[in-house]
């Protein structure tokens, strides 16, 4: 489902003034998407494509943090269900649970 999370409950927007997104984006530089797990940088992606990247680990929540620093492109990220989940840019999104399998940059602007 593009633009949404099969179950709610699967993850949670992370308020962008919260510890946690200041210390990824202390380390998560323009123009990369990261992944954060438990605080530290598991991986990290800068090419937009129009096929997704499979993720060489499949990591899960909680603890679990993507961090968008691209100022005018959107990050889709694929759940182990095929859901999807969009996100902003200049903007993160913690997961609560749940296993990512891919990632995909898009030059849009706007989910």
């Amino acid at each position: 489902m593009a633009g949404g999370v099969s179950v709610a409950a699967q993850a949670t927007a992370v308020a962008s003034t919260g510890a946690t997104v200041k210390t990824a984006a202390d380390t998560c530089a323009y123009p990369y998407v990261c992944l954060f797990k438990n605080g530290v940088k598991i991986g990290q992606f800068q090419d937009v494509t129009s096929t997704w990247q499979n993720l060489p680990s499949k990591p899960s929540g909680p603890g679990l943090v993507v961090q968008n620093t691209r100022n005018d492109d959107v990050a889709h990220i694929r759940w182990s269900d095929g859901a999807t989940t969009c996100i902003p840019p200049k903007s993160s999104f913690g997961v609560t649970g749940g296993t990512l399998t891919g990632i995909r940059i898009s030059s849009a602007a706007t989910c």
